[in-house]
């Protein structure tokens, strides 16, 4: 069965940001589509499973295990699974970042 979720039918939110889970979908993958404001971002954390980022607007500060990288347009950061990951929009306008996990329900351990 095909699924589509249309804008006018999501739950309204403040954050322009969207979060969907494959498992009411029957699909083994989740997301988030962010859009966020400089200085934004998650905290520190892991998931028992890989998360990719791919880059569609802005820059971002990515921070994987001990690493640090600055990501832009068009780039894609990986983050193994159980190693500790966060990113933060460096402005100076919005960041759109799609991240992807590779689950159909998210779990996540804060670190911060």
């Amino acid at each position: 069965m095909a699924h589509i979720l249309r804008a006018a039918d999501r739950p309204k939110s403040p954050s322009r940001t969207i979060r969907f889970e494959g498992v009411a979908y029957e699909t083994p993958i989740s997301f988030f589509a962010v859009d966020n404001d400089p200085g934004q971002g998650p905290r520190l954390h892991t998931h028992p499973y890989a998360e990719t980022w791919v880059v569609r607007s802005g820059r971002a500060e990515v921070v994987i295990g001990e690493e640090r990288f600055e990501v832009g347009p068009g780039d894609i950061a990986v983050a193994p699974a159980h190693t500790p990951h966060k990113f933060t929009n460096l402005g100076p306008g919005r960041l759109d970042i799609v991240c992807i996990h590779a689950a159909g329900q998210m779990v996540q351990v804060d670190l911060e």
